[in-house]
């Protein structure tokens, strides 16, 4: 019974080409109920966190008041609705962010939403903030005994008009104020409809000061991270690095997916048959990069940055670390790679900490 999860790391790509075989978002669902029946087997939890969980004082970094108890998280998007967080911190992740969270449930965009850019080790998708809604979400984080860090990735209904978003924000912020570690502010979605026009300079601002005012009022000490596109341009990323001046947030997720469709090796044909969506995996991997070493240097390090997109292998996230991220979160790269890369990005982690720590 043992033997299959100590030889799970050799396995994965067997399963992953049998899992490919099916729609995406079906199997997304499918291997949630699998993680979740699993981990529930008597042993098997004590054992999967043995094998995958790599526990180090050297590994624990802190970050706008928290200490996380490794730099590895899970991007928000995989869990939305808060159904897997300790099952996801048994595959070794320091921290979950949940959502994108709305104020009211919603079902998102018409189906087929999720595709595979096999050829890319990308992915593209057009959830559209699909989720059960604040309330039934806080439900189920009150039962929760947490096993990590969990961050609450927040966002707007799809009919609410940008000019009321302010207000979709505060319910979301208000409702889970009490059961997550920290707050994401997520504008940078390509796929709800004109929201990626809150990322101008004056409306973020003022939602991020509302939001920051409102942290104020009820003597919250979470932080709270706002998440951008890599589709910014130079101008708008200085415009980004004043506004967190400015409000006083806690600091930056880089980034969300990418619009940009030039560099990919599947077919524009195949592309273009997909439609609309926004790409993540390896072809957003420089991108992403780029943007957080470009704010890292042009603020002086003086915020925390949050590098996620394309990171498919140790290398690839001690790159993102370099460029100056404090924390790094996997999404595809955890789908194309399984719960190994998990395990091998904090072992590389922590061989260079140990390095440093002796020089």
């Amino acid at each position: 019974m043992f033997l299959p999860l100590v030889q799970i790391d050799r396995m994965y790509p067997l399963l992953r080409w049998f899992l490919f075989k099916y729609d995406p978002e079906k199997v997304h669902y499918f291997t949630f109920k699998l993680l979740g029946f699993w981990l529930k087997v008597p042993l098997v939890r004590p054992i999967w966190k043995s094998i995958y969980c790599v526990k180090n004082q050297l590994l624990e970094t802190e970050v706008a008041g928290i200490k996380f108890p490794n730099p590895v998280g899970l991007a928000a998007g995989f869990d939305k609705n808060a159904l897997r967080i300790n099952e996801l911190a048994a595959c070794g992740f320091g921290f979950v962010e949940i959502g994108t969270v709305t104020p009211v449930g919603q079902d998102g965009n018409p189906k087929p939403r999720l595709f595979r850019l096999i050829e890319d080790q990308a992915i593209i998708n057009r959830m559209g903030f699909n989720n059960d809604g604040a309330a039934e979400i806080v439900e189920r984080l009150k039962k929760l005994q947490p096993a990590c860090i969990i961050g609450g990735n927040i966002g707007k209904n799809k009919v609410t008009p940008n000019e009321d978003a302010i207000s979709d924000y505060l319910i979301c912020y208000n409702a889970l104020e009490q059961y997550v570690d920290y707050f994401v502010v997520n504008v940078s979605s390509p796929n709800t409809p004109n929201l990626r026009e809150l990322q101008d300079k004056e409306p973020l601002t003022k939602l991020l000061q509302t939001l920051m005012d409102k942290r104020s009022e009820i003597n919250s000490s979470k932080p709270i991270f706002l998440k951008i596109a890599p589709d910014l341009t130079d101008s708008q990323l200085d415009d980004i690095i004043a506004i967190v001046k400015e409000t006083e947030i806690a600091g930056i997720i880089a980034t969300n997916t990418t619009i940009e469709r030039g560099n990919l090796v599947t077919s524009s044909a195949q592309v273009e048959a997909i439609g609309m969506g926004g790409v993540s995996g390896k072809p957003l991997k420089n991108r992403s990069t780029e943007v957080v070493r470009y704010l890292y240097k042009n603020s002086n390090g003086s915020f925390p940055i949050i590098g996620v997109g394309g990171i498919y292998s140790a290398e690839d996230a001690l790159e993102k670390l370099e460029a100056g991220a404090s924390l790094i979160q996997l999404y595809s790269g955890f789908i194309y790679e399984g719960p190994g890369l998990v395990k091998k990005i904090n072992k590389a982690v922590l061989k260079k900490r140990k390095k440093i720590a002796h020089e």
